[in-house]
């Protein structure tokens, strides 16, 4: 199972798209759909108020992706 090792954002600072450990590089939405088919480790999913679900990182202490590296 694949895990999550890099993020990219843009010039809000939003992330849009992951690296995996496999090396993929699948959008924001792609890394939900994966991560709710049990498909990435070391995510959870939460809805937010919109309905949407977000993606944070569980081996991190504040859950977001601010420690991880970037792909570029």
């Amino acid at each position: 199972m694949e895990e999550i090792t890099k993020v990219q954002r843009n010039y809000h600072g939003d992330i849009i798209s992951f690296q995996t450990s496999g090396g993929r590089i699948i959008s924001y939405r792609k890394a939900v759909l994966e991560a709710s088919e049990g498909l990435l480790q070391g995510v959870d999913l939460q809805e937010n108020e919109m309905g949407d679900y977000e993606i944070y990182s569980t081996g991190s202490t504040d859950k977001g992706f601010d420690d991880f590296p970037t792909i570029f």
